[in-house]
């Protein structure tokens, strides 16, 4: 089962088709078009279609998890302006985690002055 968002989910072997939503259709958790075998429309899924792809175990067809959730904070962040409420916690708490994530290991590294920690 792959989690599309917002509690629907799919199986993996009966999804066909992604197509990502752009322009004035993306947003409040309009992400992605999932087509599924004998579903006559399609569902309209919360998350991204890389993050659906992976989900489904095709993480050679997809960028980094990094960009995705980049892009995710980014959005999350000028909705946020434009409705004038910014939480600044949550959004200094993910960009923190995405820098992690990217950022080597201490022992990787040999330096620990140049990694960050997750929170």
């Amino acid at each position: 089962m792959v989690a599309l968002g917002f509690g629907k989910f799919a199986r993996a072997d009966r999804i066909y088709a992604l197509e990502p939503i752009t322009g004035e259709e993306r947003g409040d958790g309009r992400r992605t078009r999932v087509w599924i075998d004998g579903v006559a429309d399609p569902l309209i899924a919360s998350r991204t279609e890389g993050t659906i792809l992976r989900d489904m175990g095709q993480e050679a067809a997809t960028t980094g998890p990094e960009l995705d959730e980049a892009l995710d904070l980014a959005e999350r962040l000028a909705a946020a302006a434009d409705a004038g409420r910014v939480d600044l916690n949550d959004l200094g708490r993910r960009a923190r985690r995405l820098l992690a994530s990217t950022t080597a290991s201490p022992e990787a590294s040999g330096n620990s002055a140049t990694s960050r920690s997750p929170l």
